[in-house]
């Protein structure tokens, strides 16, 4: 279990008590972020590639893998990314499901393939981190930020997949689909779009016709399938 640590915001003073996040790795272990609690939480004003991730070794079997940076969002408005300094001690008594199998239900369970860990989205980095724990639970194994920048959201690569996650407040046009699409066919990759707020008419039908998967996060934090490709990746996984 993740330790609870006091975190005081610096704008509005109110004290919060967080736990980190855990996340699991493809041993089956659990990863957790060891935070700092004497060193203050920095507040974030611009958002910088190089800062969203930070990179931790599972405890168990050392293989080292990107991690988005645990951050607090008070409800005063300000942002907080928390200060990590290595990975908490594997559990010698438990280890995380394992999510390639642990999250698949069976063939007549339509859309229950989940993340074992939801995660309530409170900022723009919970929707990434919300994504990347529902592609591992498709059997994802190497989620990364992708190499290129996609026209809206925050893009995201897995061997033979790329996804975009949209959390802006707009529905997601039909332009942004279909510049995913043609990213993924230069790469011979499949795609899949994750957005907040849903996506316009023209969105869905062009989604529909290049059979790119479109689904809907939740606030908390749960992919939900809006159209037949996605129902398919949901189900099938990779």
């Amino acid at each position: 279990m993740s330790e609870i640590v006091p975190v005081r915001c610096p704008a509005c003073r109110r004290e919060h008590l967080y736990a980190a996040p855990a996340w699991p790795c493809a041993c089956g272990a659990t990863v957790t972020p060891l935070l700092d609690g004497a060193a203050p939480p920095a507040v974030v004003a611009h958002r910088a590639w190089a800062e969203e991730w930070i990179t931790l070794p599972c405890p168990r079997c050392a293989r080292p893998a990107q991690w988005p940076h645990p951050e607090l969002g008070c409800p005063c408005g300000t942002v907080l990314r928390l200060p990590v300094t290595g990975t908490a001690p594997a559990d010698p008594g438990g280890h995380a499901p394992d999510t390639a199998t642990a999250t698949r239900p069976a063939p007549d369970s339509p859309g229950a393939r989940r993340p074992p860990h939801p995660l309530a989205i409170r900022t723009a980095l919970d929707a990434v981190t919300a994504t990347v724990l529902y592609l591992r639970a498709l059997g994802f194994r190497d989620v990364r930020r992708a190499d290129q920048r996609p026209t809206a959201g925050i893009g995201l690569a897995a061997r033979g997949l790329l996804a975009q996650v949209d959390p802006s407040v707009r529905p997601a046009s039909a332009r942004d689909v279909e510049c995913l699409w043609l990213t993924a066919m230069t790469e011979s990759a499949r795609c899949a779009y994750f957005s907040l707020a849903g996506y316009a008419d023209d969105a869905r039908t062009g989604a529909d016709r290049l059979g790119v998967p479109l689904f809907v996060l939740d606030l908390t934090g749960t992919p939900r399938p809006v159209n037949p490709a996605a129902d398919t990746l949901d189900t099938d996984g990779a």
